[in-house]
């Protein structure tokens, strides 16, 4: 249980600390590129030794941390992004809504019986997330003739790949909290190497200055970072309850702390609708732990 609430936790301060980079100006391209070296420090420092050596390379989950590095920065570019310029709440939606993607995959994949229970609380998650997140900041658009979904819906698709990628990777291969904390350490390796090489090349090309306000924002937002990750997938090993059950459970809560934390820090407005989708979210958190 203590896995699933700091994972809970750990997510709706995200969502807060990307909130305030808007509020100070800090760059989050730059903020996200420092964050994931911090991750590897914190990682590092937490294991105990620095874990990437040329034996990573030959490890079975190793094509797997390439993927997910890749995909990291950029669901988390657009994470930031959405917070920025469509509040906590609308860009939590997209992110948390995807957890229909992965608990498909672990009723097919894994072949997990659900009880009545298990359904009744899948089932109302996705009412109340978007209904949660129902205001008139949201705006995932579609234009006729053309590719465009809006960032929200790619943010979508990113996050469910990104939870069933770890899914499958805890299922098969990280059977020990080591490997748990190595391969999290991987993936940010990753991603921080795509990151500075496309930070050097918009400072070659003087497309951007380089500020330390924008490396203390990664500072600030790394050590978090990397505990949100390294939990879930502690929380996915702890057997609390199937993860076709536990990745909504997970996904409702910080969109119910995160909505919480917005009203009171930075005053969004909660319409009808997102009060429904909120005490949803209390029925849906309930039923899932009662399952």
């Amino acid at each position: 249980m203590i896995y699933l609430v700091l994972t809970i936790l750990l997510n709706a301060l995200l969502a807060i600390i990307f909130k305030l980079f808007a509020r100070y100006n800090i760059d989050n391209l730059q903020a996200i590129i420092f964050n994931y070296w911090v991750c590897i420090i914190t990682g590092s420092l937490f294991l105990g030794k620095f874990p990437i050596n040329e034996k990573s390379i030959v490890q079975p989950w190793f094509p797997f941390a390439l993927l997910m590095g890749a995909g990291f920065i950029a669901v988390f570019s657009l994470f930031a992004y959405c917070t920025k310029s469509e509040g906590i709440t609308a860009a939590t939606v997209a992110n948390k809504l995807s957890l229909v993607i992965p608990v498909l995959f672990s009723v097919f994949l894994y072949s997990e019986r659900l009880s009545i229970v298990h359904v009744l609380g899948i089932l109302i998650a996705f009412p109340a997330v978007y209904l949660a997140a129902s205001s008139s900041e949201l705006k995932v658009q579609a234009e006729v003739g053309s590719f465009h979904f809006g960032w929200t819906a790619l943010l979508f698709l990113g996050s469910g790949l990104l939870d069933t990628a770890m899914k499958f990777v805890q299922h098969h291969y990280l059977n020990s909290d080591a490997l748990q904390a190595i391969y999290a350490i991987h993936i940010f390796a990753v991603a921080a190497g795509i990151g500075t090489l496309i930070l050097l090349y918009l400072v070659f090309t003087k497309r951007l200055n380089l500020s330390w306000r924008n490396v203390l924002g990664g500072v600030i937002l790394g050590i978090p970072n990397y505990f949100s990750i390294y939990f879930f997938v502690r929380m996915l090993n702890s057997n609390l309850l199937k993860s076709s059950a536990l990745i909504p459970l997970s996904n409702v809560g910080v969109l119910f702390v995160s909505s919480l934390l917005a009203l009171l820090l930075f005053k969004e407005r909660f319409n009808t609708k997102r009060r429904l989708g909120l005490a949803l979210s209390v029925v849906v958190i309930v039923l899932l732990a009662m399952a």
